[in-house]
């Protein structure tokens, strides 16, 4: 009923009709069930962007869809608004709505959070492992002035941060900190404080006495601690979470300790990266903008590629991070100390690793990004026929960007970048990579000759009651997504599906934290708070209770020098309670409405 109410408004809004696409889509989800959204439509989605870059459709895309002439004749009305219909070769002037109509029809359901069965499950383990046996292989074959070159490469761009950051391991500066995850160990919330685990490799070069404890006075707690021979350390637990129907995503769980010294890294990398004025518009951490904006600019001018990698951290050699950060000792310590050798798969047993690490762990991201960025401008130098240097660097620092595996480059050096990047391991994903023609896609955004046609994505089912609290908060989050996305009869039919599980669901500004409409005509209310005149209505809200875990001692006292900043912690019952919710509810009450 969704897709059939979106179907209709975007017919309206490109003046075609969808009556045939409606009769049909439902047929496919009577026999084919959910896939047929989630999987079946999501594929048809991207051979439609396939076919935006290809500059023409192919009719070795869109299969299991029937064809007329040119066109697919699923969604023909909108298709035939962006390419002719008897040839298939794009138009000049290309209806941009419905471009947008396309992608929103079948790719909406693509990232729906629903368990996939345990044979694709099993399958996306038997990827993970034969990943990891790729890895081995290619590192085995980097040729050695390949390596040469990479090091000179990675200096050039980081040896500045690499330098300071070999400082403050060497003058052990570095403050740890535990992260909000699950760990390996079982250890959540404030019992991370009182961990008493550690290994040989952290105590050569992050001694327990200056990272385990919060000062000398409680010296004799280290004779509890359990060091943890090469041998015997615990190995990452490797395990598979809900992404979509078609394929689970894999995570590996590191260990507490190791956890505790990757963010003093991690967050020593993420500042030195802010602060140095070469590396702040080339790499980025913590913001997509400046890649989606970059994206946008590539979809107007050409000018631009967007490439996306294919298990873009498993594919990150060892090898390479340990050249990554050659001639640093005191930091190429550190990064190989903490980081885990082996991992616990499921029905494979403990093996190790020739990857650096998978994601779970707190480097990952900031390594890989580097990784990627060293070849990016190898891959430019080669293009060029010129060696790297600082003024090459210069010259390309606002035209380059990376955000995770998200990669953005000058077209006219696309294949000698991709070439140099799988010369190091990557795997450039065909599907999501794009540069021949006006369509360009980074970090959530998608963007067709400047104009934006990204999409809004359903993430879970429906509620059928205010008691399937995550379902109702992701509804009503697709909901105001999808107003603000002009797609508003949809949105008068979802609320009156939404009233009939929630009895209250009044019009709030984006900033209430009420489970509420949000509208471009400001918000309503119901009365004024007596102590502060706050405008005030009545509708559900988000609760969460944070679990009894008290933590009092040297485990208090080092969660206190751990703080960031000199203000006191926001939470004042923080040592009582801590950790992540278990249960998350919806509850009605009296709220602000702005």
């Amino acid at each position: 009923m969704l897709w059939t109410r979106l179907a209709h408004e975007c017919a309206n809004r490109c003046c075609t009709r969808t009556t045939r696409d409606i009769n049909y889509v439902s047929g496919r989800i009577e026999h084919e069930g959910l896939s047929f959204l989630t999987i079946t439509l999501p594929t048809f989605g991207k051979d439609f962007e396939r076919s935006l870059d290809l500059g023409r459709t192919d009719r070795s895309l869109f299969q299991g869809f029937t064809w007329k002439a040119g066109l697919p004749r699923f969604l023909s009305g909108f298709l035939g608004q962006v390419f002719d219909c008897d040839t298939g070769v794009l138009l000049d002037d290309p209806n941009v709505d419905a471009i947008a109509s396309v992608r929103q029809l079948t790719l909406m359901f693509g990232k729906l959070l629903v368990p996939c069965s345990k044979e694709r499950e099993l399958a996306a383990i038997e990827g993970y492992v034969k990943c990891e046996q790729e890895v081995r292989l290619r590192s085995a074959w980097l040729m050695p002035d390949h390596l040469e070159e990479f090091r000179r490469v990675a200096d050039m761009l980081f040896g500045p941060l690499f330098d300071s950051i070999d400082d403050q391991v060497f003058d052990r500066t570095l403050v740890p900190k535990h992260g909000p995850g699950a760990t390996a160990d079982k250890l959540r919330g404030n019992g991370k404080y009182r961990n008493r685990t550690w290994t040989a490799r952290l105590e050569a070069i992050f001694p327990s006495g200056e990272y385990l404890i919060s000062n000398s006075n409680y010296m004799s707690e280290l004779g509890d601690v359990n060091f943890l021979e090469p041998g015997s350390e615990m190995p990452v637990k490797v395990i598979t979470v809900p992404k979509t129907l078609k394929t689970p995503r894999i995570i590996a769980v590191e260990p507490t300790h190791m956890q505790y010294v990757q963010q003093a890294l991690r967050e020593a990398l993420y500042d030195g990266v802010q602060q140095d004025n070469v590396l702040r518009p080339m790499i980025g951490f913590l913001d997509q903008k400046p890649n989606q904006r970059l994206a946008r600019k590539g979809s107007l001018s050409g000018n631009l590629a967007t490439l996306d990698l294919s298990e873009a951290s498993d594919r990150v050699s060892n090898q390479l991070v340990h050249n990554l950060f050659a001639g640093r000792p005191h930091l190429q310590w550190a990064v190989d100390a903490c980081r885990s050798r082996t991992a616990d798969v499921p029905g494979h047993g403990v093996i190790p690793l020739a990857k650096f690490a998978s994601m779970g762990s707190a480097l990952t991201f900031p390594i890989e990004a580097m990784v990627f960025l060293t070849s990016v401008m190898i891959g430019i130098g080669e293009s060029l026929n010129t060696p790297v240097t600082p003024e090459l660097i210069h010259r390309f620092r606002y035209r380059v960007r990376i955000f995770g595996d998200d990669i953005i480059v000058p077209v006219d050096h696309v294949r000698p970048v991709i070439r140099v990047l799988e010369r190091f391991g990557a795997k450039v994903n065909s599907g999501k990579s794009f540069w021949t023609g006006r369509f360009r896609e980074s970090c959530g955004k998608e963007y067709y000759g400047g104009e934006d046609v990204s999409i809004v994505r359903f993430r879970r089912m429906f509620p059928s009651s205010p008691a399937d609290a995550a379902e109702a908060n992701s509804l009503v989050e697709f909901r105001n997504q999808l107003y603000f996305a002009g797609y508003w009869s949809t949105c008068a039919w979802l609320d009156e599906h939404i009233l009939g599980v929630l009895r209250y669901f009044p019009v709030v500004l984006p900033s209430s934290p009420a489970l509420g409409r949000h509208s471009f005509l400001g918000f309503q209310y119901q009365k004024l708070s007596k102590n502060t005149a706050t405008p005030l209505v009545k509708a559900y809200t988000v609760c969460s209770e944070i679990p009894s875990d008290p933590l009092d001692g040297s485990g208090a006292l080092l969660k206190f020098h751990l703080k960031r900043g000199d203000f006191p912690s926001f939470d004042e019952r923080h040592l009582e309670r801590s950790g992540r919710p278990r249960t998350v509810s919806i509850k009605p009450r009296w709220v602000s409405a702005t």
